[in-house]
């Protein structure tokens, strides 16, 4: 499959790949018959999907039994009236289901809107009534069905309600219709899908305001091949990458790429995260890649990782935030592999990286992807020296990188806002390096301005993280009438330390050894847990008093 999407699969060094790497996009492409199909044709016993949760249950699926249910679930959805076009949002968690209900909506021409199980009612009508959802398929829990329930009478296009996992009064049960035999027979004329055409809506969690529209179309899943090459994948190969469906991660490491570079996916399914089930997991089964934030990173660090087997692991991957490099240290030194960062957002695929011919340089992002043309640019709009700080941007001249997203959908001011003269201002800072590396400062929002210096978050937590006393922080600034801003610390204690003014004295002391003193935290303040977007990430906003 890779072979007939991407001539040159394989290369020696950064720069054979950026001069050689490119992506067919055939006419009408579409995820599900040409990948899909196409695998379940050629190999019907490739394994496609492997699932495993916490209590020991298991299932997995080859790609013959992919199609059969993604076609069984097309199916069922063009009976209840679900047409090209048609918006259907998928609160599914990490079960099996999601894939067939996906699949199936592409093979549709639906608008898939993937979705947490956290939303509120008040979430899903203000998801159901920007995007007209007409159909909402969820996993059978209380707090998510009451939810949709609450949510009915508000969210005026909702006509269907499709439960998976059991039976639900009002409710479509897909268990139920999955058992019944249909035809189905890939849609023509005006339903057959385009390249063009809608595929994904994400709704991005954002750190402050409403989330936005990410629209993705049907050449989305070709762009994460440099995603799935990132992450080391490899053809026969087992990818692993910890995320729940209901955000852009799950594209990035839970399908797409993955299958068309040949590897299966393997899913875990887990209430709460407990590091040493994780390792267990990464122990007792074949998976060979794994991608997983550097949250969670943060917490294996703390095992005795000499304790497990991760023998067959043999590339990982982070993504989501900057990974501090006493994280990368300690990991190295506990496995002998290397945590090899990337960057990249909901309305792209990865577009800047530490690939697996590179050396990785702890902290930095890498280098741009082969086929974007990524720069950092200051607020006079130039580039930026090698050194200087700006904002990372992506300059598309013409024909937009396969894989960036359309535009956000229905927001024309937010469209205008960040394109500027064919240029993408992602709202991340950053500094290149003398060899073009990058450097993650943090978002343009999050820098903080103190007695004429800027100072970015990410070098302070990081130099935090080096002590054993901080188990999680975040920097920001708080006014101040003398510097204009200081550089405030917001801690999460490990175990076995407790606040005093001893311990914010020794850590001010160790930021200054570490880094700059200027940077040091003028303010300690010590908590037992940071405020969170329901996607993990922190609310420096919330932290800052702004929200």
């Amino acid at each position: 499959m890779l072979r007939n999407l991407v001539p040159q699969t394989e290369f020696d060094t950064y720069d054979d790949f950026r001069e050689n790497f490119r992506i067919i996009v055939p006419e009408n492409f579409n995820f599900g018959y040409d990948v899909v199909d196409g695998i379940a044709e050629c190999e019907p016993d490739r394994p496609a999907l492997v699932w495993v949760d916490e209590s020991g249950g298991e299932a997995s699926f080859t790609f013959a039994e992919m199609k059969r249910r993604t076609d069984q679930a097309a199916a069922l959805f063009a009976e209840m009236g679900i047409r090209r076009g048609d918006a259907v949002m998928l609160i599914l968690r990490r079960h099996y289901e999601y894939w067939f209900c996906l699949v199936a909506l592409h093979k549709l021409g639906a608008i898939g809107i993937p979705a947490t199980h956290l939303l509120t009612a008040k979430d899903i009508v203000y998801r159901c009534n920007a995007a007209d959802v007409k159909m909402i398929v969820t996993v059978n829990e209380d707090r998510v069905t009451d939810a949709v329930d609450a949510a009915t009478f508000e969210a005026g296009t909702l006509e269907h309600r499709v439960v998976v996992g059991g039976e639900r009064e009002g409710w479509t049960s897909f268990d139920a219709e999955m058992g019944v035999e249909r035809a189905f027979t890939r849609p023509t004329g005006d339903q057959a899908t385009r390249n063009d055409d809608t595929m994904l809506l994400y709704f991005t969690s954002g750190t402050t305001g409403m989330p936005k529209m990410v629209r993705q179309d049907f050449t989305y899943p070709l762009g994460h091949i440099l995603t799935a090459l990132w992450q080391g994948c490899e053809d026969g190969g087992l990818h692993l990458t910890v995320s729940d469906t209901g955000w852009a991660k799950a594209s990035w490491g839970k399908i797409y790429g993955q299958w068309i570079v040949g590897s299966a996916v393997f899913v875990y399914e887990f209430e709460r995260f407990v590091p040493q089930d994780l390792l267990r997991v990464l122990q007792d089964y074949p998976v060979t890649t794994f991608c997983a934030p550097p949250t969670i990173f943060r917490f294996l660090i703390k095992e005795d990782l000499s304790a497990w087997d991760l023998s067959g692991l043999h590339h990982v991957v982070t993504a989501g935030e900057p990974l501090n490099p006493e994280v990368f240290n300690r990991f190295l030194e506990g496995t002998g592999l290397r945590i090899m960062e990337g960057y990249g957002q909901t309305e792209t695929v990865v577009i800047v990286a530490t690939w697996p011919w590179m050396e990785p340089r702890p902290g930095s992002m890498g280098l741009p992807s082969a086929g974007w043309e990524v720069d950092l640019m200051n607020e006079e709009g130039r580039s930026c020296e090698v050194g200087e700080g700006g904002q990372i941007v992506i300059r598309v001249p013409g024909e937009r990188p396969t894989g960036m997203f359309g535009d956000y959908h229905a927001d024309t001011e937010l469209n205008e806002r960040v394109w500027k003269d064919g240029v993408y201002h992602t709202g991340d800072m950053a500094w290149r390096d003398e060899d073009g590396y990058y450097w993650f400062v943090g978002r343009s929002d999050d820098v903080i301005k103190s007695s004429g210096y800027r100072i970015g978050p990410f070098e302070v937590e990081s130099a935090l993280m080096e002590h054993p006393a901080v188990l999680e922080c975040a920097v920001t600034g708080e006014p101040d009438p003398d510097r204009g801003a200081i550089v405030k610390a917001t801690v999460v204690l490990a175990a076995g330390y407790q606040p005093s003014d001893a311990l914010v004295t020794e850590l001010q002391e160790h930021v200054k050894r570490v880094t700059a003193p200027y940077k040091y935290p003028r303010k300690i303040e010590f908590v037992s847990e940071l405020p969170k977007t329901i996607s993990g990430k922190i609310r420096r906003v919330e932290i800052r008093g702004d929200a």
